[in-house]
């Protein structure tokens, strides 16, 4: 006569409080240095707030790199000046140019890639992310493109076109004053540093443990779980 067979424990045993522990093993993603400090939760509400003005003001500021990029990289829209009838006119040199929209081209792509950036670097100085974070580097991005814009406007050829003209000369080329037409880039740099910061929280964020609860993993239902003899219950007894 042989002794009954006993099934082997479960993997895992629960806690005194009724919990199951994690499974070995679980990712839960690695923790940028500024986030080492905080808790399990993260830092609380003033914490976040704190580090979101911070952001923003920190992106903001970084427009100003932006603009002067945008009035050193900008393709330059040609201009001429003459006298008609006594009176000066100006007028462009190449009609079928495309400079102007190089301008706004340029002004894009700048911004789109300071995006990037600013999105990789926040990432990288607290991973775990937060709502608070994510508006301030949207407003830090928006705010930037403005100061950027303004201060391209500031720092280019003269908006006084005709008096450029007049120090010129007649039929003398000149630059014309920078402009953006297409508003819509200034929600480059906004837009890209936020698909940029909420990739890279999907991708490498940390990652909440799984609890594993008296029939398997929280929302499993039991299936899936190593049966008696090591072989993982396929579904609901017959």
């Amino acid at each position: 006569m042989t002794a009954p067979l006993t099934p082997p424990p479960p993997p895992h045993e629960p806690s005194p409080h009724g919990a199951w522990p994690p499974a070995p093993g679980g990712y839960a993603g690695v923790a940028a240095p500024h986030d080492a400090g905080h808790g399990q939760d993260g830092p609380g509400m003033k914490a976040e707030l704190r580090e979101a003005a911070v952001i923003t003001v920190l992106v903001t500021v970084a427009g100003a790199l932006l603009g002067l990029l945008w009035v050193w990289l900008a393709p330059r829209v040609p201009l001429v000046g003459d006298v008609v009838d006594g009176s000066w006119v100006v007028y462009l040199k190449d009609t079928e140019g495309e400079q102007a929209i190089g301008v706004d081209g340029t002004f894009a792509l700048l911004a789109l890639a300071c995006g990037a950036v600013s999105g990789l670097a926040v990432f990288a100085w607290r991973r775990r992310g937060g709502v608070p974070l994510v508006v301030a580097l949207a407003l830090g991005g928006l705010l930037g493109s403005l100061l950027a814009w303004r201060l391209g406007l500031w720092l280019g050829p003269s908006h006084d076109v005709l008096a450029q003209a007049k120090a010129a000369g007649k039929n003398v080329t000149f630059s014309a004053p920078l402009k953006l037409s297409a508003k819509g880039t200034l929600l480059a740099w906004p837009l890209s540093a936020l698909l940029v910061h909420l990739g890279l929280t999907a991708l490498f964020g940390p990652r909440d443990p799984e609890v594993f609860g008296p029939h398997g993993p929280a929302g499993y239902g039991g299936y899936g779980r190593p049966g008696p003899y090591g072989k993982p219950h396929e579904g609901p007894p017959a």
